[in-house]
């Protein structure tokens, strides 16, 4: 009877216990929260739109206009010509580059030509008998005659049966082989096709050179060239001598080229044409990497606008009362940090810096001198 009470009354405990927390529960007020809508303020400036020149910028590495790869076509030892042959030296227009040792080649021309002076001395008895008339220019021709020096051209034949006569004598073979090989030995001194200097050296003095051989290079340094690539859009409007301004990275040297010739493909990957500026100025050299402006057209009813404003590069947030609004523009141009756009009304409230999780229909505060006093 007693374990009966007992579990009768933890029952009833266990019961009030649940219907007290029900009560409570029940009654509970819950507080409702208050929720404040947030306005961003934004900066803003009117729409004025105006006429903005089109300045095509591109960039690229000066390259010398008039540029020698030098290239050995005989062979031999290097012997000193006066100068180093070293980058950096200087050389005028026609001063020997390379001097290529050609003693034994010489001498191969030497015998030449004093076969050609036997043979032209052993036909003339024949000619004094049979081609009178002819004897005398070939008389002429063998006095004058310089083993020492190029040989001269030979007296032109007056009648077939003289051609012929000359030519079973093995004459006109020895001329052709003599001047043959004196062409050969002017490629044994390489001399400076115009004022420059060398900018690359393979070789010194003392070296055996073979034929087909590079030995260095030799540029130009009075002119250069600049080629940039530029969006094939733009091409018909650039033509050959347009001005073009260049400078250096650091923006503190300028220089004035112009066009000087356009190529008339197309890259089919990038979509661009190649440009090539011919400039020429003090403290330029190979390799510099220089920017270039090319004036292009003037685009009318147009604004410039930083690039950073451009959502998914065809719209701009406005303002319409305190509403952020998204409209769409035409951008005609880029520049490294800017755009040229059209399609935005004069007096148009535009928004001049980017807005962090700005949307469409956001309400926004425009910021002005006043709200600053307040706020301070």
């Amino acid at each position: 009877m007693r374990k009966l009470i007992i579990v009768g009354l933890g029952i009833a405990i266990l019961g009030g216990a649940f219907l007290l927390s029900k009560y409570f529960k029940d009654n509970k007020k819950v507080s409702k929260q208050r929720v404040d809508k947030i306005e961003k303020t934004v900066f803003v400036e009117n729409v004025i739109n105006s006429t903005i020149p089109i300045v095509i910028t591109a960039n690229g590495n000066l390259k010398a206009k008039n540029k020698v790869e030098l290239y050995s076509e005989v062979q031999g030892v290097l012997i000193p010509t006066g100068k180093d042959f070293k980058a950096g030296v200087i050389y005028k227009k026609g001063q020997s580059l390379l001097n290529i040792n050609s003693n034994e080649h010489y001498a191969s021309l030497q015998s030449q030509r004093s076969s050609l002076q036997n043979l032209v001395a052993s036909i003339m008895p024949d000619l004094r008998l049979d081609y009178p008339d002819s004897f005398e220019k070939w008389n002429t021709y063998l006095k004058n005659f310089n083993i020492n020096k190029s040989v001269s051209k030979l007296p032109k034949a007056t009648s077939d049966k003289e051609k012929y006569f000359i030519t079973g004598k093995n004459i006109y073979t020895t001329y052709y082989n003599i001047k043959n090989l004196e062409a050969r030995l002017a490629k044994y001194n390489l001399r400076a096709p115009f004022d420059g200097v060398l900018t690359e050296t393979l070789v010194t003095n003392g070296t055996l050179v073979r034929s087909g051989q590079k030995m260095g290079e030799f540029i130009d340094t009075s002119i250069f060239e600049l080629q940039v690539s530029v969006n094939a859009s733009y091409a018909n409007i650039l033509n050959v001598g347009k001005e073009v301004s260049l400078q250096n990275l650091e923006k503190t040297s300028l220089w004035a080229g112009k066009v000087s010739r356009i190529n008339g493909r197309i890259d089919q990957s990038t979509q661009t044409v190649q440009v090539f500026i011919e400039v020429k100025g003090k403290d330029l050299r190979e390799g510099m990497y220089l920017e270039a402006n090319v004036p292009a057209k003037e685009e009318v009813n147009a604004i410039e606008i930083p690039r950073k404003l451009l959502i998914e590069n065809k719209s701009v947030y406005i303002v319409k009362g305190n509403v952020l609004e998204l409209v769409e523009i035409t951008p005609i141009y880029f520049n490294e940090k800017t755009v040229v756009v059209k399609g935005l009304v004069n007096g148009t409230q535009m928004v001049s810096k980017p807005i962090a999780g700005g949307y469409s229909g956001m309400l926004i505060k425009v910021f002005t001198e006043t709200n600053t006093t307040k706020s301070e």
